[in-house]
């Protein structure tokens, strides 16, 4: 797995494995590429000074206050993918 991080577009590329992408799905500030035979390759978080630091948000708390977070977070944004091509 290897990863970059471009300053310019507040965009983290996430390589998971080798093999060129034929199409992706977004959801809210992800967006994840797969191969033809769809394997996931690639992860880009948009945005991902804020994105990152709301996913690891939960983590960082402790006791009670963590699970109500993590339940209003699944509670207030669902997720519908799309496709992009």
């Amino acid at each position: 797995m290897k990863y970059d991080y471009d300053p310019e577009t507040d965009t983290l590329t996430v390589i998971l494995h080798e093999g060129t992408p034929d199409h992706g799905e977004q959801t809210e500030n992800i967006i994840t590429h797969y191969t033809e035979n769809g394997k996931p390759v690639e992860t880009e978080i948009l945005d991902a000074s804020n994105t990152v630091l709301e996913l690891i948000r939960p983590m960082l708390g402790t006791g009670r206050k963590t699970a109500q977070t993590r339940k209003h977070r699944k509670q207030a944004l669902p997720c519908h993918p799309t496709s992009i091509s």
